[in-house]
């Protein structure tokens, strides 16, 4: 329904806003264009659809979530691979649509003239007195702001889109397919800066290579639980340089390949004098910010997902809620189909099978091979 508003603003007549003849950043000449609509949606839409659909059915679940399910039965795998290729497109979909329905509707508020404008518009110079709008003649000999009825353009098409300058399509386009496509592939593949995981009822060494493995309670050294009536979880001790580490240098092209891409489109624009400069960057920031909202929308944050999506909601929640609700009824649904436990109540942050502990904390080892489903206090 988004992208189809928006296919319906590609209708209408942007709006023409005046200019002035003598002014040189819309006096380049009209030339073909590197990158068509054509090339566009292959490479922002097909090459992301296809990609992330071999992701979803090639990698999917991965080591450890074949944990998840027993190795005999594959209707568990099955099933968690087609969710995952299922929440992957419609996240790619969602960031296309709203980029899409963004900048044509912006396009055709603004009606800001491209630099190839004046080869467009072919005006008339001699009796540009006549559509005048405003200026200062008085002053500067010829500097009318003149109307778009100047032009003597016969390809009413060619016209409008000389006025379709801001924000760049191309770019929000390219970003929104692109980099969301980046996101997608550090999510699966766990490219992302080392880290280390917070845990809020955990003790761990602060020591950068060593611990005390035989601390005791008369041991100064030895780091002590608060105290506190709440249910403590707590963790092995473990240098910090250990709890994380970078990945692989070569795994660093899968994002980079669609992130270079969306660039290169990007600077088609500017070289082929349909963009401003601000232009091409706004246009990139509505295709980053409508990419990262499709990939929240869908998938768990990078650093502490795993890889995986969001679970489907219960289906007493699956087309609304009521006024109050939330998601508590989500827990009522404790699947062991292999696709997670969904146990506890995660929107008042009760998480695990047991469902102890009010905004408890996980290990990123059962983070990571499933054994307990986040909780959204903690994420």
């Amino acid at each position: 329904a988004i992208a189809a508003v928006g296919a319906g603003f590609w209708k209408v007549t942007p709006n023409h806003r005046p200019f002035t003849l003598v002014d040189p950043s819309i006096s380049f000449p009209f030339t073909k264009e590197k990158i068509s609509n054509a090339v566009l949606a292959i490479v922002s839409l097909l090459f992301p659809a296809i990609t992330i659909f071999l992701v979803a059915i090639i990698f999917v679940p991965g080591p450890t979530g074949l944990t998840w399910a027993p190795s005999k039965q594959t209707g568990p795998t099955l099933r968690r691979k087609l969710w995952e290729w299922n929440t992957g497109w419609l996240g790619l979909g969602l960031s296309l649509a709203l980029s899409f329905f963004l900048t044509l509707g912006m396009k055709n508020m603004f009606g800001k003239p491209r630099p190839d404008l004046l080869s467009r518009c072919d005006p008339d110079y001699e009796n540009q007195a006549q559509y005048a709008l405003g200026g200062y003649p008085q002053v500067l000999n010829g500097l009318y702001l003149v109307s778009s009825t100047i032009c003597r353009q016969p390809d009413k098409g060619i016209l409008n889109d000389g006025f379709s300058s801001f924000p760049s399509g191309h770019s929000s386009y390219s970003f929104a397919g692109l980099f969301y496509l980046a996101l997608y592939l550090a999510s699966k593949f766990s490219v992302t800066i080392p880290h280390i995981l917070p845990y809020s009822y955990s003790t761990f060494s602060t020591s950068a290579y060593t611990t005390n493995k035989k601390a005791t309670s008369s041991d100064s050294s030895s780091p002590t639980l608060p105290s506190s009536s709440t249910p403590q979880r707590q963790q092995p001790q473990t240098p910090l340089r250990s709890q994380s580490a970078a990945p692989p240098v070569y795994l660093l092209l899968l994002p980079l390949v669609p992130l270079c891409l969306a660039i290169y489109i990007s600077s088609t624009r500017y070289s082929d004098f349909r963009h401003h400069g601000f232009d091409i960057l706004f246009g990139s920031l509505i295709g980053i910010l409508t990419s990262w909202f499709a990939f929240r929308m869908y998938h768990l944050p990078i650093r502490r997902g795993g890889g995986w999506s969001w679970g489907p909601r219960s289906e007493s929640k699956a087309f609304g809620t009521v006024l109050g609700s939330g998601y508590k009824d989500f827990g009522e649904n404790k699947r062991n189909d292999g696709h997670g436990d969904r146990r506890g109540d995660l929107e008042w942050g009760k998480a695990g099978p047991s469902g102890e502990g009010e905004n408890s904390q996980m290990t990123s080892g059962e983070y990571a091979n499933g054994t307990v489903e986040p909780t959204r206090g903690t994420l």
